[in-house]
């Protein structure tokens, strides 16, 4: 495949900060080891998507400050470009930690960090080959993959050891609080596997906390964690994780400052999630504003939860729209949906009544009879 400039030179980098992710990964240094990991992973995951996007001529620098645009947005526009919901989840996670590792701190268990490299290569590799027809085994070795002594098994089984650990280092006396929550950040990093929402709040790490010290499950305080499916095939250097989402217990949604139920679900920032306009919607689809509400009723936009949120101020309401509201849409109009009956069935009474008038012919000489 022939590529555009920028998008080789970007794909270049992705390669090269994945080639340093292993090397940390590898190194016999402990020290400061998993920051490089972490750093040096997200770094590779922004450059796949920036590369993609420049392949495929979307706009990379915003038009308002000429910076060119963030991760989090790469990664939803390349969801419109291919990339599963799967492997977005896993880049995600690895955002997520990036983040709270960089900014401040987290403590990941050596499994852990091993199943969460190796899913991230597996999507890595798997979005170079459907973006580029190339794969990893042509720019890495596989004597440089991640290599462990320590297999990494079930990822439920992990998860829930780590939370008892956890709970552990909490017990009076221990002196360890600061290591147990550097441990509930990196839990909560990871729940990005399966939520666009997830984010790392002291705020959350306090409830957490404090939930475990009143004898929380680990299904009460992490029910997120619970429906990540993980498969593993092979083993040693040709292992592959793949991370999915599976259907698990229902969840209670809470605001990002209720302090009643520290076992709950967080939304910190929904305005985050949501915040496209019914303008917007239409600009990106470029159609008239009528004609996206009609398409939005046709496919219940705004009954769908992921796609749509009612927000309230004061006397004011209005609906925000996510990202898959726009995915969901894009694809019906890329599947071949009629719009002109869809405009048909939901454009706007008034227009209908009008359209409905028609004048009869009249007799010779007399005058037209409307009905």
């Amino acid at each position: 495949m022939k590529l555009v400039r920028d998008a080789r030179t970007l794909k270049r980098k992705a390669i090269s900060s994945l080639r340093m992710a292993m090397l940390s990964f590898n190194s016999y240094d402990d020290e400061g080891r998993s920051t490089c990991v972490l750093l040096h992973l997200q770094h590779s995951c922004e450059m796949l998507l920036k590369a993609v996007l420049s392949q495929k001529k979307v706009r990379i620098f915003d038009k308002t400050n000429g910076k060119s645009i963030g991760f989090e947005k790469c990664l939803n526009l390349c969801r419109e470009h291919g990339l599963s919901e799967a492997d977005a989840g896993v880049m995600r996670s690895i955002d997520r930690l990036r983040d709270a590792e960089q900014h401040w701190f987290v403590e990941l268990a050596e499994e852990i960090l091993y199943l969460e490299t190796r899913a991230l290569i597996t999507t890595f590799d798997s979005y170079l080959k459907l973006a580029f027809d190339d794969d990893l085994s042509s720019h890495i070795p596989a004597r440089v993959l991640p290599v462990s002594t320590m297999p990494p098994g079930d990822f439920e089984f992990l998860v829930d050891r780590e939370y008892q650990l956890i709970a552990d280092l909490l017990r009076p006396g221990k002196r360890q609080r600061d290591e147990a929550r550097a441990r509930i950040r990196a839990l909560l990093a990871m729940e990005a596997l399966v939520s666009e929402s997830a984010e790392v709040s002291e705020k959350d790490v306090d409830r957490i906390e404090k939930g475990i010290r009143d004898g929380k499950g680990f299904g009460d305080a992490f029910p997120r964690l619970l429906t990540v499916n993980t498969t593993t095939s092979g083993e040693g250097i040709t292992l592959k994780v793949v991370h999915g989402k599976k259907d698990g217990a229902p969840v209670r949604y809470v605001g990002g400052d209720d302090v009643s139920e520290a076992a709950a679900v967080r939304e910190i920032d929904l305005s985050k999630k949501y915040h496209l306009r019914a303008s917007s919607l239409a600009r990106k689809l470029k159609m008239s504003e009528p004609r996206c509400k009609a398409l939005r009723v046709e496919l219940d936009i705004d009954g769908d939860k992921n796609c749509a949120h009612l927000f309230q101020s004061l006397s004011s309401k209005w609906f925000g729209y996510s990202d898959n509201a726009l995915i969901k849409m894009k694809g019906a109009l890329a599947d071949g949906i009629d719009m002109d009956e869809v405009w048909e069935r939901h454009r706007p009474r008034a227009q209908r009544g009008r359209q409905r008038r028609h004048f009869l012919a009249a007799p010779a000489g007399g005058p037209l009879e409307e009905i």
